[in-house]
């Protein structure tokens, strides 16, 4: 489980054309399944259209749950979204773009599926068997509409003893099969179309917003994972100083290991410096929240200014006290 962990913070935390080409092997993952996965079909009038449906929709669902888990821009763009504007104003046009790029690398894996499921034909035929107009096949001339509704099911099924050598359930087959290739062509056709007029017309009307935005969506992203790993790093120092204390009350009780202490003692008098005076729960949990509530503004000659006792602090409103912060109700969205 470890191991998997691992494997997946490397993924998310890896650039964007790592992302891409995850997307991709899911994608191929994804045809991978399908050709592999046994399509039977129950051929029953109210249950032909649920489980054809159901093969076509669900497991794009779940690739695009699958696509935006393997990603760590959706967390980057949800903070982004909902945080309260503090310091730092929110450009919107920075929010759709990451929305839209995440999106893109996500829908690869269900289109695909979609795409490969129309072409194949066979969830087509079984959801939308029933739904042919009998009229235009002679083979139900004679037949009432119970028994139409029958045979219109069992079309899908190509080892049932009565449709087994029916010319008609061959003649429906074929139309069913015809459109959902097409409607898969159509589709495919579409998304390629789309995709050129974008990748070709977008940069022509504004390259300037567009580098700028694609920029600041960069810059959200990696610093939300360069804040992930500072924190790590802080509560280790953290919790090796506690610890530390731990044994230092109670050394005069157990005796052992006093040696190993010391050198451990003298070894964490380098890396107190990264606490920055940080001693207990209520600070930390102070810091967290005024990086939530009131990020530093987008300059560097400003985010940071020399404290009197030679330390660094975030420039916040109530830096000099807890009773000069605002609380979170008077933080307005944009």
């Amino acid at each position: 489980m470890d191991r998997f962990r691992l494997i997946l913070q490397y993924f998310q935390s890896n650039s964007e054309s790592v992302t891409n080409g995850i997307c991709g092997l899911l994608a191929l993952a994804g045809v991978k399944m399908y050709a592999s996965f046994d399509f039977s079909c129950p051929c029953l009038p109210r249950y032909n259209e649920a489980y054809g449906l159901g093969v076509l929709l669900v497991p794009p669902v779940a690739l695009l749950l699958c696509g935006l888990l393997l990603t760590r821009q959706p967390a980057a763009l949800l903070q982004e979204w909902r945080r309260p504007r503090g310091r730092r104003r929110k450009d919107p046009a920075v929010i759709r773009y990451m929305c839209s790029s995440i999106l893109q690398r996500a829908m690869i894996a269900p289109i695909v599926w979609i795409i490969a499921t129309l072409l194949d034909g066979k969830c087509f035929i079984c959801a939308f068997s029933g739904s042919v107009d009998p009229e235009k096949f002679a083979g139900f001339a004679n037949a009432t509409p119970a028994q139409v509704q029958q045979l219109l099911a069992k079309v899908p099924c190509k080892d049932d003893e009565l449709m087994r050598n029916s010319t008609t359930r061959k003649a429906v087959s074929r139309y069913l099969r015809c459109w959902s290739q097409a409607l898969g062509w159509s589709i495919l056709l579409i998304l390629i179309v789309a995709a050129f007029l974008a990748h070709w017309l977008r940069p022509c009307f504004s390259p300037a917003t567009l580098l700028q935005t694609r920029y600041w969506s960069n810059y959200i992203d990696i610093e939300q994972k360069i804040f992930e790993e500072t924190c790590c790093e802080h509560s280790r120092h953290f919790a090796h100083q506690c610890i530390l204390h731990f044994f230092e009350s109670m050394r005069k009780e157990i005796k052992l290991h006093s040696f190993n202490l010391h050198r451990e003692e003298q070894e964490a008098k380098g890396e107190e410096d990264l606490l920055q005076g940080i001693t207990n729960q209520d600070q930390v949990n102070e810091l967290l929240q005024t990086w939530y509530y009131e990020k530093p503004p987008l300059d560097v000659s400003q985010v940071t200014q020399r404290h009197p006792l030679g330390r660094e602090r975030l420039l916040v409103p109530w830096a000099d006290g807890p009773s000069s912060r605002p609380q979170p109700s008077q933080l307005t969205d944009v």
